[in-house]
């Protein structure tokens, strides 16, 4: 974990953003260009933050945000003839928001210092991680069975051999319906283990709680 890394932050209060993951966007308010542009000029870094529910009817303001965001590369990006962005973002590590400083009079978006945090957690106990996983593909299985039957064996176990921890827990979380706030609770999990743990706790919920809505990552636009 490392600090002082200062970045532009995006509060959205819809999309959570995790590690390793893809996010299309599209950027029409004249402070996103303003920031999407400002990124594009140096390391095409933007810090996504999800904002708080209670400030949500604030967001043509600087609305509360959660402390802990995840940071995205721009990986692809084409500015529209009327000024709007269409971008690809790719989370690339977790973060803690340690300070925003008032914004000077020449700048419209916002600008945070964070510190850095590790995705696994020192505490994690990486032996309880393939119990974790197989429990979270089952239960992932049983969520997508109950929703479409034909698609429930594609959760088979032996089909994510070549997919790691980190990558199969950020990919699911991010996948299923989950409201913002449940993601926010993922993404904020210190170690894969927590975080697969709370999935499946969350997966366990939305099962009891049947009927199941159908999976689906749908293509986030702002």
């Amino acid at each position: 974990m490392s600090s002082g890394v200062t970045m532009p932050i995006f509060p959205l209060s819809n999309v959570v953003l995790f590690p390793r993951l893809h996010c299309p966007l599209r950027i029409f308010e004249q402070r996103y260009r303003d920031m999407t542009a400002y990124a594009l000029a140096g390391d095409q870094r933007l810090g996504m933050v999800t904002v708080r529910p209670e400030a949500v009817d604030q967001m043509s303001g600087d609305p509360a945000i959660y402390e802990i965001g995840c940071a995205g590369v721009i990986t692809e990006h084409q500015r529209l003839p009327d000024g709007r962005y269409n971008i690809v973002l790719l989370g690339t590590h977790r973060f803690r928001v340690v300070s925003e400083a008032p914004r000077p009079a020449d700048r419209t978006f916002r600008m945070a210092e964070t510190e850095l945090l590790a995705e696994q957690d020192a505490d994690d106990d990486e032996s309880r991680l393939p119990e974790l996983r197989s429990r979270v593909i089952a239960l992932a299985s049983e969520f997508i069975s109950r929703a479409n039957p034909e698609h429930g064996e594609r959760f088979a176990a032996q089909n994510f051999g070549g997919v790691d921890d980190v990558a199969l827990v950020n990919s699911l979380a991010n996948s299923f319906p989950f409201g913002p706030s449940e993601k926010q609770q993922l993404l904020e999990a210190p170690g894969i283990g927590t975080r697969f743990e709370q999935l499946a706790d969350a997966l366990e919920y939305r099962l009891a709680a049947s009927p199941v809505p159908s999976p689906s990552g749908p293509r986030t636009l702002h």
